[in-house]
């Protein structure tokens, strides 16, 4: 769009001012001039707000100048704020103009925030118009004690009632970090407008209180104010943190609140869609498991930044579709548009963890290497955590003894990593040294201690840190801990112990404590007190097919038919399926997936006449399948044997074996428990094979070598 022209002789310009393409308007004459002129009676001064560079600003300046317009402090002070606040502003430029004006009004000091001239020079004491703008200064430079010295003068000054200085104070003291300051300005706020409440919201959003900022948005509401676009912004990265629909409709974050239709509908009807409302649709249908649609709403952009991209990435890993993610980041990595950041690789990494793929996980560390990416402690921690989730432990703890400042975050992981892989006692020992790096543990830290405690049968040591958790470390004990410490016990075999415990708990027993009894006695066989557990985890979760899955397996063990069969027909009238068994393997960069009984591979007869060998050297060795494990009242002898062989992490190993050099440890990753006829026959094929076999599944990792198990 072009400005508007003024056309004037050469010999008329200002030689201060550079020329530039003519402008077009009548040519006022010189005339004596008021405080009270107006654009209607000398439209040069309308010329001043359609300016769009500084080069037109300059030719109105000099008609101003040829005018004598410009010698009056009220037209003066139009010039230098749209010479110091345009989008085009040049604050040199405005100085230079100020400093040509022989008596500057108090709107010119506001103008320009000279503050501590205007304090020295200036016969006026800074008013409302002045504080607003040196407390924006103040909270841009986050300089707190400055700020705090203009709250005083307001104070001093009698404005202290004034909506917009403390509007700007609630900013002021947001952005330096103290919002309970910000809100008891906010509170004493008496005639509060919207951007008062805008303010406050911002505050709490940026300042990590999602449900306060929340809240707050619901008293706007009560008080009858209308939230405005700034409003909107506020708000809407906190509506994915509470999934509350009445309130979602309020502020149009159905996607983010899951109305999936609505906020298609509404999405749909947006004429002019920008980058951030094209995200914000992506990321919620990813969120929502509308998968489809969110690829479709993807490859529909226009355009494809790196927070388009992020947002894909991130909702696909964060709600269980590691594989999804990992395809997006591909689709990164071959792009010429966007190169991923900071953010992107913590989430690749992350989805590499979850999917057991290391050699992605492998690149990432390499990449961050290659151009020079400075570690901080969140590339650090998820380093840690994809090598040793990946079945890489010595990896993870190189990376660890590489990073010479560990937060919690990274000692937290490390421990986590030798939890999973077993080493109980490794696990307290590195405890031991945060403690004397004096590194405070957190909650985390603690349910991964417990968690080594409990898989290595080190109780009385995982009990002393339990009852130490409050009293000496200050961390309260949470689900989490009560389920590790139930865990313990239970699976130490002191089943009644575990009993007592949850007797004798501070809170109400959740679902996962009552799983984590439930789980004991699977592995002891404890009929009644299963069943028992059972029922009260189906009163909080009547849904949880887990549950059900457990006792099916205890039943199936005992070779309680009958019980398996009622069961079977409580989960068909409640709707439930058990969850099909499913183990990935990487090969050469590529994940591949397996379910029981899967023919879909294309190496698919490879696979099976691989079984045949197997299941034909295991007979050799005298190995007789355990049929007890199946769950289904199979009858002829052999069938059960072959729907035993059908195993998906059976699947996932042949084809490891078939496909990798005899150097390479077969990793696979379980999404279920490794438990039953599968775990001795890992076993016998690591020693068979002479190959490292590394199984992991919801729990830990097994370490598969020379017919023997970690």
């Amino acid at each position: 769009m072009k400005g508007p022209e003024l056309r004037y002789s050469t010999a008329e310009r200002h030689p201060a001012c550079l020329s530039t393409t003519p402008l077009q308007v009548q040519q006022p004459k010189p005339y004596p001039l008021s405080p009270t002129v107006n654009n209607d009676r000398y439209p040069i001064l309308s010329l001043i707000n359609q300016c769009n560079s500084t080069k037109q600003l300059k030719q109105v300046h000099a008609q101003m100048l040829h005018t004598g317009l410009f010698f009056y402090s009220f037209t003066a002070g139009k010039l230098i704020t749209a010479s110091a606040l345009s989008p085009f502003s040049s604050l040199d430029y405005a100085r230079q103009v100020f400093d040509q004006i022989p008596q500057p009004n108090l709107f010119t000091w506001n103008t320009l925030i000279l503050f501590l001239q205007l304090l020295h020079h200036c016969e006026h004491f800074p008013d409302k118009f002045t504080f607003p703008f040196v407390i924006k200064a103040a909270s841009e430079l986050k300089a707190f004690w400055v700020g705090n010295a203009f709250h005083g003068m307001a104070i001093k000054g009698s404005l202290s009632s004034d909506v917009y200085i403390l509007n700007s104070l609630v900013h002021f003291y947001g952005s330096c970090g103290d919002l309970d300051l910000a809100y008891a300005v906010f509170v004493k706020t008496l005639q509060k407008d919207v951007v008062s409440w805008n303010s406050m919201i911002t505050d709490f959003a940026q300042g990590g209180c999602p449900g306060e900022a929340l809240e707050l948005f619901r008293g706007m509401e009560k008080e009858n104010v209308k939230p405005n676009d700034v409003t909107m912004v506020g708000v809407l990265s906190n509506c994915t943190k509470k999934l509350d629909l009445e309130f979602g409709r309020w502020v149009y974050m159905y996607m983010k609140c899951g109305s999936f239709e609505d906020a298609k509908r509404l999405f749909d009807k947006m004429q002019d869609k920008d980058i951030f409302s094209w995200t914000t649709m992506l990321d919620g249908c990813a969120k929502l498991g509308e998968y489809d649609e969110a690829r479709h709403v993807f490859d529909a952009m226009p355009r494809k930044d790196i927070a388009a991209l992020n947002a894909l990435i991130s909702a696909f890993e964060q709600n269980g579709k590691p594989k999804e993610a990992l395809a997006v980041f591909r689709e990164l990595q071959l792009s010429k548009d966007a190169k991923p950041d900071e953010f992107t690789l913590v989430c690749a990494l992350s989805a590499s963890a979850k999917l057991g793929a290391m050699d992605l996980g492998r690149w990432i560390d390499v990449y961050i290497k290659k151009h020079g990416i400075k570690l901080n402690c969140h590339h650090t921690t998820s380093l840690i955590d994809m090598y040793a989730k990946c079945g890489d432990l010595e990896k993870a703890l190189e990376v660890y003894y590489s990073v010479e400042r560990k937060d919690v975050f990274v000692w937290s992981a490390t421990i986590a990593g030798l939890a999973m892989h077993g080493h109980g006692r490794a696990t307290l020992d590195l405890f031991s040294k945060m403690l004397e790096a004096k590194v405070k543990p957190n909650a985390v830290t603690f349910t991964n201690v417990l968690c080594a405690c409990s898989h290595t049968g080190l109780v009385n040591e995982g009990q002393r840190l339990f009852y130490q958790m409050e009293p000496v470390y200050g961390v309260v004990p949470g689900e989490k801990h009560y389920a590790c410490m139930v865990d313990m016990l239970g699976r130490s075999g002191l089943l009644q112990e575990a009993v007592k415990f949850i007797e004798k708990m501070p809170i109400l027993p959740t679902a996962s404590i009552w799983g984590a009894l439930l789980g004991a006695c699977r592995l002891h066989g404890n009929i009644e007190l299963a069943g028992q557990a059972c029922s009260r985890l189906l009163e909080l979760d009547p849904r949880n097919h887990g549950a059900y899955v457990l006792l099916l397996n205890i039943y199936a063990r005992t070779g309680k038919w009958d019980r398996v069969s009622g069961l079977r027909k409580n989960m068909r009238d409640f709707g439930l399926k058990k969850e099909p068994g499913c183990n990935s393997i990487e090969v050469n960069g590529i994940v591949h997936e397996f379910l029981v009984g899967d023919n879909s591979h294309k190496l698919s007869k490879e696979i099976y006449s691989k079984l045949d060998e197997i299941t034909a050297k295991l007979k050799s060795v005298g190995y007789v399948p355990n049929k007890s494990y199946l769950l289904q009242l199979v009858e002829e002898e052999d069938m059960k044997e072959q729907a035993l062989n059908l195993h998906s992490e059976k699947l996932a190993i042949a084809y490891g074996l078939i496909s990798m050099g005899p150097s390479q440890p077969i990793r696979v990753v379980k999404n279920l428990r490794v438990y039953g006829d599968c775990h001795p026959v890992a076993k016998l094929k690591s020693g068979l094979y002479d190959r490292e076999i590394i199984l992991r599944d919801l729990y830990g990792f097994h370490h598969f070598r020379g017919g023997n198990c970690s």
